[in-house]
């Protein structure tokens, strides 16, 4: 029903920016919240941030006073603004987008981006 194809990610040195995007497509009344998620090598998928339909955010501990969500509803696309990266922040990052449970018979899964590589070196 939703399709989601995020981008911006690269290789980047420690101290430096990067912006990621998301950008939604198909049945986009599905889509709640919104939110990146990211995953490094032998550790576990973490949530990064997320973002309400009206705007609400919410941050990691990681990822507070470094990140910035945001979104454009008529765009039905998300981003994320990432400043004074760390080695640590290298991980595959994922787009995801929560469902409206509202619409449930319409709208029946959560939806995933396929991920953008962001490396920071030392």
């Amino acid at each position: 029903q939703v399709q989601l194809v995020d981008s911006g990610g690269g290789l980047v040195q420690a101290g430096g920016s990067l912006r990621l995007s998301c950008a939604a497509s198909g049945d986009t009344i599905c889509i709640s919240a919104m939110g990146w998620y990211r995953q490094a090598p032998g550790k576990e998928r973490e949530l990064v941030a997320t973002i309400a339909s009206d705007g609400t955010t919410y941050y990691a501990d990681p990822a507070k006073g470094r990140f910035t969500i945001s979104r454009d509803n008529a765009k039905s696309t998300v981003y994320l603004q990432m400043n004074s990266l760390k080695p640590k922040d290298t991980a595959v990052y994922y787009c995801h987008a929560d469902r409206d449970q509202s619409i449930w018979y319409r709208c029946e899964i959560d939806y995933w981006g396929q991920g953008t590589q962001v490396t920071v070196s030392s």
